[in-house]
């Protein structure tokens, strides 16, 4: 990737010794850095298999100790803060930490912060970004709470820096919660579970007997494992786009994101669609959320042969389809409760 900040500041020599890189992904500029002297780390599964699928060795959390790190910031502040001082915590006073980031992602703020804190240096400015250096002083340097924290997000629910909705359930996963069924199929999917918060009102139906959570963000899932003790839950880090089980289910419900980064996507969510259709017996339902706006019907047709609009309100639709389709046959029109 010609003309990338990595490249400003380290041309094609990389800092001698062991590297640490958190948050880089497989868009990242790395083939100037030795797979063999270079731990990534990187908690998205889509990610961590694309950076194992250019010969590196990704891991979700860092292992040993470093000589030097750069650290790639994410846009939650909570979370960028939480990555530096893991990236500090696995350096000695006096080695170097860069830290890369967009403008849009906060680089300037989290700059401003840091230089308060510690010697700042090599400071480079390219693609609507910056990349600086911290030299690191004595340990103790950074505030206690920048390292990531458990946060109560509700009763008898945790959450940690970065994962989505941190602060307490999502109202749209409130919205479908609220129009479940009494009882449920017997083996159930939640596509894009998060910490939780959804599955645990679904094992609180009856009927239920297995429920599979599928989450990208391993952080999320470490949550969700913590906050949804019941023996019939299985978590599976894993992308939801391709996720397959041996045998199909009856039941999945999904909260599919529609952000690409900042940009809002629809595709996210139409391949979420299509996913849940891959998983669900004929007579198998779906039910999902899914923003007022977004136009999610023409997929849900496409994939199943009954589709229907069962509540919601100016800010939501609760969906519903059975009837998932093989690929090649023809949509049905649907129906509107």
């Amino acid at each position: 990737m010609a003309g990338s900040r990595l490249e400003l500041v380290f041309g094609d020599t990389p800092p001698k010794g062991r590297l640490l890189l958190i948050g880089a992904g497989a868009a990242s500029d790395l083939d100037r850095f030795d797979p063999a002297r270079t731990q990534v780390v990187q908690r998205l599964f889509p990610e961590f298999a694309a950076l194992k699928a250019r010969g590196l060795a990704p891991v979700t959390a860092p292992e040993g100790d470093f000589d030097a790190a750069v650290v790639f910031l994410p846009r939650a502040r909570a979370e960028a803060r939480a990555r530096i001082a893991q990236a500090a915590a696995h350096l000695a006073p006096g080695a170097s930490l860069w830290v890369d980031g967009q403008k849009t992602d906060g680089v300037d703020s989290v700059l401003k912060e840091v230089r308060a804190l510690a010697p700042v240096d090599g400071i480079q400015s390219r693609a609507h970004g910056k990349i600086f250096r911290v030299t690191l002083p004595e340990p103790g340097w950074l505030p206690a709470d920048w390292a990531a924290q458990d946060h109560q997000a509700a009763p008898g629910f945790v959450t940690r820096p970065g994962v989505f909705s941190a602060d307490g359930p999502d109202p749209a996963s409130v919205a479908l919660a609220a129009h479940l069924p009494d009882k449920l199929p017997t083996r159930m999917v939640d596509l894009g579970a998060g910490w939780g918060w959804l599955s645990a009102q679904v094992l609180a139906h009856p009927g239920v007997e297995v429920l599979h959570l599928v989450e990208a963000d391993a952080v999320a899932l470490d949550c969700a494992r913590r906050n949804v003790t019941d023996p019939r839950a299985r978590f599976h880090w894993a992308d939801a786009l391709d996720f397959r089980l041996s045998e199909p289910v009856n039941g999945v419900v999904m909260n599919p994101p529609f952000h690409d980064g900042r940009a809002a996507d629809p595709r996210l969510g139409a391949g979420f669609i299509r996913a849940a259709a891959g998983l669900l017996t004929g007579a198998g339902r779906l039910w999902m959320v899914a923003n007022r706006h977004l136009p999610y019907e023409q997929a849900l047709r496409e994939h199943f042969g009954d589709v229907a609009e069962i509540g919601g309100d100016t800010r939501f639709k609760i969906l519903t389809a059975t009837g998932a389709r093989r690929p090649g046959a023809k949509a049905a029109k649907g129906r509107r409760a």
